[in-house]
């Protein structure tokens, strides 16, 4: 990879294309002509036109993203010489959980990652929620991170405050693994680097980002950071959930998707949104995450127009 690295940042990062224009651009080139991304930067403006059929802006970004391979160059060098790894969509390396999940439309074409790569392909559970989280939510977290770790469960989360972090910390306490899915590029995760070295070293955590690599935290990566998160996921746990945020509209976009959404059951006096989702389709579950069978009506959620997710890349 280390070799092709500077060009799949060319390609995984070319602007406004999207997963799905990325991802099919990758398997017109790479599976079905049998070309290198260095041997598909080589080709001229006419190749790109006629056998990929790209029009005049997509070749002016690919002209553009050529011109950067020095510097892609030079970042990737910097990357595996600070003990990262960059894993393409087309790598045996990259996640079977997420390129089945997400598809070809909604799957990132490189990811960023430090630690241990295999626990991409364990087993594995999402544990999301509220970063204001109550006491009974952290505590579920918590029962629930124990019960993945001694059933050998990868437990990911999204790092922020509430359950992802109690996810986090109490994988680690149960002595579980856990993947940390950053809203921000890897290389400016410093402060979580050294908290958790012990842990990356050891092999128990594995920190990853679909971002440029010196993305800085914003809203918006936080939010694209979610379905990162569910997709990496065989199973998805709430906790907490407020009627609008993260978790709400993570939760929403996986029931769009026919994801199975276990949902913490609330007690009656809990102002929280759970309930509503478990009306949206959503399986409400005990404190053990066993699931509850309530007398419910369920408002069903239409799912996405499937067309675009027919084409699957080879894993």
């Amino acid at each position: 990879m280390n070799k092709d690295a500077s060009y799949w940042i060319a390609i995984a990062h070319l602007p406004r294309w999207g997963y799905l224009k990325i991802n099919s651009l990758i398997v017109n080139f790479y599976h079905e002509n049998k070309l290198s991304p260095e041997e598909f930067f080589q080709l001229n403006k006419q190749d790109w036109r006629t056998i990929y059929n790209l029009d005049d802006n997509q070749i002016n970004d690919l002209v553009q993203a050529k011109a950067d391979l020095p510097n892609n160059a030079f970042l990737a060098e910097s990357l595996y010489n600070d003990g990262y790894e960059l894993i393409s969509i087309t790598s045996p390396d990259y996640s079977k959980t997420l390129k089945s999940n997400l598809k070809t439309s909604h799957s990132p074409s490189l990811l960023y990652v430090k630690g241990n790569n295999k626990i991409l392909n364990k087993q594995s559970i999402a544990i999301v929620g509220s970063r204001n989280a109550s006491e009974r939510s952290l505590e579920f977290t918590d029962n629930i991170s124990k019960l993945a770790s001694l059933d050998k469960k990868v437990v990911v989360s999204g790092f922020a405050k509430g359950v992802d972090k109690q996810a986090l910390d109490s994988a680690i306490k149960y002595s579980g693994q856990s993947i940390i899915v950053l809203p921000q590029g890897i290389s400016t995760f410093s402060v979580g680097f050294k908290a958790y070295y012990k842990q990356i070293v050891n092999g128990d955590v594995l920190v990853l980002s679909t971002f440029p690599a010196k993305a800085t935290w914003k809203s918006e990566l936080a939010i694209a950071r979610n379905p990162i998160i569910y997709g990496l996921s065989e199973e998805i746990y709430i906790a907490e959930s407020g009627e609008k945020g993260g978790t709400w509209s993570g939760a929403i976009d996986g029931l769009k998707r026919n994801r199975r959404i276990f949902v913490r059951n609330p007690e009656a006096d809990e102002k929280v949104a759970n309930k509503l989702l478990i009306k949206k389709g959503a399986i409400p579950v005990d404190f053990n995450g066993n699931q509850i069978e309530l007398n419910r009506k369920v408002n069903s959620i239409e799912s996405n127009n499937q067309t675009q997710e027919q084409l699957k890349l080879p894993l």
